[in-house]
């Protein structure tokens, strides 16, 4: 008998950035990563940066994956990243992101779509440390045109348990209930976003935690917070009064409300170079890589939602 899936509340995440955000026309490459690197030096930079991951408390990395990264010449080294992190016992979630011409919130090209999931799943589908998103942010969708693009991929991917299946909330990953209520998902994760961003002038902790259980409904048991995250490289302190901070307002929210209701939780990002939202600053060079933390109140937080 398979072992029982884990509870969402087992996912204790950060994201793993390509510097441009994951929306790539070619191959996308987290940050320290590079296309002219072999699988061994793949493997040997990824298990330093997970090395890393794992000393914040972290047991699960969310990386991108576009058809550009699968389908051609960088997926035989792009694995050793893959490969690195399930040997340290996390689990990997490989969510598609769409390519940075468009960003029209749809599937760039079907074809292409279908051929770089059949070749992650052949080579993944049988170890249950990795995850499949197939869609990040599908706000091109209505909610109907959504669930169906979703039901055809779990259909098509029958062989994948469903719980190892995260699909996206409607538009930005914003809103979880239409997924949760389609029964041609029944017992798949769902894959939440908020961010601060979205609503600057709300500076309340309780208005943001009435807005995380809004987009939640009753949907808490399967769903996964797969990106939030606020400045971390700006000196806030998390750990005090909000006052007229809607970031600190918002992140003190979303890990209360991880905490409470049981979700999983990505934060985003765990490394991304560049990005103020990075937990992690990158040092080193080629395969002698380590991480520094940006802003120790923003870890904190982070355990406070883990529970640690």
């Amino acid at each position: 008998r398979p072992a029982t899936p884990p509870p969402v509340s087992d996912f204790k995440g950060v994201n793993w950035a390509d510097p441009r955000d994951n929306f790539a026309d070619d191959a996308v490459v987290p940050s320290g990563l590079s296309t002219s690197d072999g699988y061994a030096t793949s493997y040997a930079k990824s298990k330093a940066i997970i090395g890393g991951f794992s000393k914040l408390g972290a047991n699960t990395v969310r990386l991108p994956v576009n058809p550009s990264s699968v389908n051609g010449p960088f997926w035989k080294s792009y694995r050793g990243a893959i490969d690195a992190a399930t040997a340290k016992g996390f689990k990997v979630i490989l969510g598609y992101w769409e390519a940075d011409n468009a960003k029209d919130g749809k599937i760039d090209d079907q074809a292409s779509w279908d051929r770089m999931w059949a070749r992650i799943t052949s080579a993944y589908a049988g170890n249950s440390k990795v995850y499949f998103e197939p869609m990040n942010e599908p706000f091109g969708y209505t909610a109907q045109e959504w669930t169906d693009v979703a039901a055809k991929w779990v259909s098509r991917h029958r062989f994948i348990p469903r719980d190892r299946i995260l699909i996206g909330g409607y538009k930005y990953s914003e809103d979880v209930k239409p997924v949760c209520a389609d029964p041609r998902l029944k017992g798949t994760r769902l894959a939440l976003h908020n961010y601060g961003f979205w609503h600057t002038d709300w500076t309340s902790v309780d208005q943001w935690k009435a807005d995380f259980k809004a987009r939640i409904g009753d949907c808490a048991s399967r769903t996964i917070l797969d990106e939030f995250g606020a400045s971390m490289t700006t000196g806030l302190d998390y750990n005090g009064p909000a006052g007229s901070s809607n970031e600190i307002a918002y992140i003190q929210a979303a890990t209360d409300t991880i905490r409470e209701l049981g979700l999983g939780s990505v934060y985003w990002p765990g490394l991304r170079n560049g990005d103020t939202y990075s937990l992690t600053t990158l040092h080193g060079t080629g395969t002698n890589l380590s991480l520094t933390v940006n802003n120790r109140s923003g870890l904190d937080r982070l355990h406070h939602a883990w529970k640690q």
